[in-house]
């Protein structure tokens, strides 16, 4: 059984997580910086290092900090992909009624990205965009079409100019989230139909029509939606 890292809500160790996250979000620590000590830092947050010890782990596997063999404990540089992490777990785990709730939660911020990407999308990330969109056109193998479908995804997000929102969007359309919706929605013969929708929301994005990217981005998330939660009726 994997060992349990979440400290106990109200506990030294928690305590001693909020003071450091305090500290980074108050400037005392910047991204790139090296801790002091374990027996230092303890001192200065009045733990015993066991408590100091727990607090880091926690914190490594949240990417907040990074352990560097011979070197020591550094703030990570807390860029949002690599906070968000997790949040991609949790798609690729949940159960079947999680999974609904996630892809409502995609459809609306995927639609919005969709939407700002086609506002602000430049030459060089539109011919990015219509690259994967040939690549899906040009297979019928389900991995290379799944492949193509993500950097496709990827692209449009990136294009969005977030890279906070870019970090969700790709958390929640991660490998093996996709693949398990897919899987069975290509069993009703989704798979022309999908490729109809990328070509709905490539043609909004090449018209710089930030409504129509949104309208289309919706109606394809919205699709799978739709028939995962048919098949929790």
């Amino acid at each position: 059984m994997a060992e349990d890292v979440t400290p106990e809500k109200g506990s030294v160790t928690q305590r001693a997580i909020e003071q450091i996250k305090t500290m980074i979000g108050g400037g005392l620590l910047v991204p790139g910086q090296r801790l002091p000590t374990e027996r230092d830092f303890a001192a200065k947050l009045g733990i015993s290092r066991g408590s100091m010890r727990e607090a880091v782990r926690a914190l490594t596997t949240l990417g907040v900090l990074e352990a560097r063999h011979g070197s020591g404990i550094y703030v990570t540089q807390l860029e949002a992909v690599d906070l968000l992490e997790t949040f991609g777990i949790v798609a690729e785990i949940s159960p079947k009624p999680r999974l609904a709730e996630l892809l409502e939660v995609r459809r609306i911020l995927e639609s919005s990205a969709t939407a700002l990407a086609a506002a602000r999308i430049t030459d060089a990330d539109l011919a990015e965009v219509e690259k994967q969109l040939a690549a899906m056109n040009a297979t019928e193998e389900a991995e290379e079409f799944l492949a193509a479908d993500m950097a496709f995804h990827r692209a449009i997000a990136r294009a969005a100019g977030n890279d906070a929102l870019a970090a969700i969007i790709d958390g929640l359309s991660s490998r093996t989230f996709r693949a398990r919706v897919r899987r069975g929605h290509q069993e009703v013969g989704a798979f022309g139909r999908t490729r109809e929708e990328h070509r709905r929301i490539f043609r909004a994005l090449a018209a710089r029509d930030p409504e129509a990217a949104r309208v289309a981005a919706a109606a394809h998330v919205g699709a799978v939606e739709e028939w995962l939660r048919e098949q929790l009726d």
